[in-house]
């Protein structure tokens, strides 16, 4: 049996909206950083912008709808990816100050693990969540970088 596994991490996230424009600027402004990359579609309008976060680099990529696969349906899916933040309370507040609507509240799913979900003002679902494992990971990964 191989060692490497089959999903090995998770890569890049995508959002759909119809304004990307508009998505291009919530998303800066929540996250505080511009986008490293964007890209223009055929008709020199821009279709697709990234943006890397977190302790890993993630990447969050926005995309105009107009390029959106055949099979997707309209709303938020069944699926939620959630980010790991440091205070989920103060980052739903922020997330709903800043238009976007609650779709999970606010819940304690045992100790050291607090979840909450919104859909930003394009549709999408953007799950939060405090996760000790997350913290447990991040820090043996720096405490194996110091030895």
């Amino acid at each position: 049996m191989s060692k490497i596994q089959t999903l090995r991490g998770f890569s890049t996230i995508s959002y759909w909206a119809d304004d990307i424009v508009a998505a291009k600027k919530w998303y800066t402004e929540l996250l505080g950083i511009e986008p490293y990359f964007e890209r223009s579609g055929e008709d020199g309008q821009l279709a697709y912008v990234e943006f890397r976060l977190g302790d890993y680099q993630h990447e969050l990529g926005l995309i105009d709808r107009r390029y959106e696969p055949d099979g997707a349906t309209p709303g938020p899916g069944g699926a939620v990816m959630f980010w790991h933040v440091d205070d989920v309370t103060a980052t739903l507040e922020k997330l709903l100050s800043m238009g976007a609507k609650e779709y999970e509240a606010l819940k304690h799913r045992g100790e050291g693990f607090i979840t909450a979900s919104v859909t930003d003002p394009f549709g999408n679902v953007l799950g939060i969540m405090y996760n000790s494992h997350y913290l447990e990971i991040l820090n043996s990964r720096i405490q194996n970088k110091e030895e």
